[in-house]
């Protein structure tokens, strides 16, 4: 099992930057999967960003692509998701997620550990 803590959540004006961070602890973390997903306020779950064991395999939603960075540090046990060229929509709630799939994925269902989310909003 691996529990999972984000961090780095804040206000930003559009434009702005954010990083956030999501440490793991418990099982091996290069055994997992990353994903971080997103929840607006009334709206369902979003598939954000994917990045495979060992980060050699990265997928972004198409609203994120060339603003959004996914990483991660094995070593550190921490992923990462640098946000740049923040919008307005792009405010929510965000959550890392680990997988123990070997494939990609943007499904919810198939992520099996989760964090507790971390809110990120953008004013215009």
């Amino acid at each position: 099992q691996v529990q999972l803590v984000e961090s780095g959540g804040g206000l930003v004006q559009a434009g702005g930057s954010l990083r956030l961070a999501c440490a793991a602890s418990g099982r091996t973390f290069s055994s997992y999967a990353m994903g971080w997903f997103r929840q607006a306020p009334g709206k369902e779950y979003e598939f954000v960003a994917y990045i495979n064991w060992n980060g050699a395999s990265t997928y972004y939603t198409d609203s994120v692509k060339g603003r959004f960075t996914i990483s991660r540090d094995n070593a550190k046990k921490t992923a990462y998701l640098q946000m740049n060229s923040l919008k307005p929509d792009d405010t929510a709630v965000y959550y890392c997620a680990a997988s123990l799939r070997s494939a990609y994925s943007y499904r919810r269902s198939e992520y099996h550990y989760w964090g507790q989310g971390t809110q990120v909003t953008v004013s215009s």
